[in-house]
């Protein structure tokens, strides 16, 4: 009974446990709220190290992504789901089609699309299987949603910097910018535009080496990112980041980054960052433009209105730091908190009775 006792601990709705021998499938798929809508997020592929890992993170990238929609404004609940295995070695046309049998049958109450480890053709694999998928290419398919998270990003480091300095500009700001993959990449280019001298780490040195011969950034080991002493830490990669090992080494004022789940404790870590002074960017809040972007799919894609829609993350942050100033509570506490009343006041509608069956005559 202790799965269920995890599904419960968040009030999520389901979870699906997906397994197919013949191509190697093993998936979970956890749909959180549906409140607003039906699920949209990602799909993860990553070498997890046991099945209860992976579990966990399906359920928390879940509510992270419930959490994310409300914020946004978007009519969306949050849904996630990951793939148990190597993204470099296992993937193939039968296991993407395989999940995405699995995908067809929750019958709509979650659409997927491309996460950490995945990529736009892996969608198009799972697009043969089931409509309920989005971030493809081609004719109305937003493709690779990398640089709308990293603008949304990029604009939520600026309104960071104009709440904590009253000067949103970046030039000569000094980032420390944690993974080097596609969201990375495309905020270093952002960054580096606008003159902020970079500092760039990546378990996998090659990848970072090109953002610094890209952008002239300076590479630093990744044991050594948190040692940084810079204006601004930014994950870029996997989350629980800010934890008891690394959170006293930060010589940062603000933390703003594209990764998600940061905070390996939302109570504990959230709260000792607002003690330390160091301003936080909630992490659903500040990467919500990927989400933004792949779900403008449902209503047939406008790539420069989805553009104008994540340049509003900026606002919704300076909205959430106000509010957490206010309430002295970390930030977090108050973008969950907006979250949480947008979700109670829709849930409310459900109770108006709109009208009897329609009367049929004749």
């Amino acid at each position: 009974m202790e799965i269920f006792d995890h599904i419960t601990e968040h009030d999520h709705e389901q979870v699906v446990l997906c397994s197919d021998k013949e191509s190697g499938l093993k998936a979970i798929i956890a749909i959180h709220d549906t409140t607003l809508g039906p699920a949209l997020g990602g799909t993860r592929m990553w070498t997890y190290a046991s099945n209860a890992d992976a579990v966990n993170d399906a359920l928390r990238l879940s509510r992270g992504m419930t959490y994310k929609a409300a914020v946004a404004g978007l009519n969306l609940g949050g849904g996630k789901a990951v793939i148990i295995g190597n993204p470099h070695e296992d993937k193939s046309e039968a296991l993407f089609r395989a999940y995405g049998r699995y995908v067809e049958g929750v019958g709509g109450r979650y659409i997927t699309a491309e996460d950490v480890g995945t990529s736009v053709r892996d969608m198009e694999w799972v697009r043969m299987e089931t409509e309920y998928v989005t971030g493809v290419g081609g004719k109305g398919g937003s493709g690779d949603p990398s640089p709308f998270t990293a603008y949304g990003t990029y604009c939520g480091i600026k309104a960071a910097a104009k709440y904590q300095r009253g000067n949103d500009s970046l030039k000569d700001v000094k980032i420390a910018l944690q993974g080097a993959g596609h969201v990375a990449w495309y905020l270093a280019e952002y960054l580096h535009k606008e003159g902020a001298k970079l500092y760039v780490s990546d378990i996998y040195e090659d990848k970072a080496q090109q953002i610094v011969a890209a952008t002239g950034a300076e590479f630093v080991a990744p044991e050594d990112i948190y040692d940084v002493d810079c204006d601004v830490f930014s994950p870029a990669a996997l989350g629980g980041i800010i934890n008891d090992s690394t959170i006293d080494k930060l010589k940062c004022s603000i933390v703003a980054g594209a990764a998600n789940n940061q905070l390996a404790d939302e109570a504990k870590h959230g709260e000792l960052l607002r003690k330390k002074g160091i301003l936080y960017a909630p992490d659903y809040v500040i990467n919500a433009g990927g989400l933004m972007n792949v779900a403008s799919e449902l209503d047939g894609y406008d790539a420069e209105q989805t553009h104008r829609k994540v340049e509003g993350v900026y606002e919704t942050l300076l909205t959430i730091f106000e509010r957490a100033a206010a309430d002295e509570v970390p930030t977090y506490v108050a973008s969950d908190t907006i979250a949480e009343e947008r979700i109670a006041n829709i849930k409310r509608l459900n109770s108006i009775h709109v009208g009897a069956p329609r009367i049929k005559r004749g």
